[in-house]
């Protein structure tokens, strides 16, 4: 994975993961992260938005902005062509992971399991998304799956949130949490980036103790 994105989770703890619905909140969004502490931001393909925020957060000083929610090799290269620093994927799917070797685009390939774990490693891949957190077992789960796989370094998401991200960052195998509750739809949808800032700074906080 690229050396850049690596330092960057490593230091802030915390990928921020975003649904825009409209392109012209992604520089507001930017600046209320950036306030907050934070140099990395996923924004999700999962609107008509998403390339064109990509394209706007791609030129901003002191942020990396990467695509997720990428399922196709036809969005990896859309998602770059924009400006995507990296790519997040909900799953593991070899043709989305070659391509973005092929293009030297640091990936994110989602895993659920050691089958998907060894998967990701035969790819070449040794920092992986653990999605969906919660709802595999948690903490728990991440200690479990990186008891065999020493070498990995994990990227929970999914259920995430200020009360537990905790016990997540606690264990020297997570690079980073993925998570949402400080760029909520209701707060971007409504502008509120005071409160988008103030949130992402809490979390900074929070997860600041963890080396």
């Amino acid at each position: 994975m690229g050396a850049d994105l690596i330092a960057a989770l490593d230091t802030d703890r915390i990928l921020p993961v975003v649904v825009l619905d409209d392109p012209a909140t992604a520089a507001p969004l930017a600046e209320a992260l950036v306030h907050g502490g934070l140099s990395t931001v996923e924004i999700t393909l999962r609107t008509g938005a998403a390339v064109d925020a990509i394209h706007t957060l791609a030129g901003r000083d002191g942020l990396l902005v990467g695509a997720g929610t990428v399922l196709t090799p036809a969005q990896v290269d859309a998602a770059v062509d924009a400006g995507a620093a990296f790519v997040v994927c909900p799953g593991f799917r070899r043709t989305v992971v070659e391509r973005c070797l092929a293009l030297g685009v640091p990936v994110l390939p989602g895993v659920a399991t050691a089958t998907e774990v060894m998967l990701a490693l035969d790819a070449g891949v040794e920092t992986v998304k653990f999605f969906p957190a919660e709802q595999l077992g948690g903490a728990a789960a991440v200690k479990a799956l990186a008891g065999p796989f020493r070498d990995v370094r994990w990227v929970p998401t999914g259920g995430v949130h200020a009360g537990n991200l905790r016990s997540y960052l606690d264990m020297p195998a997570v690079l980073a949490v993925g998570g949402s509750w400080m760029v909520a739809p209701d707060l971007v949808a409504a502008g509120a980036w005071d409160e988008v800032a103030r949130r992402t700074a809490e979390a900074v906080a929070l997860a600041g103790g963890f080396a």
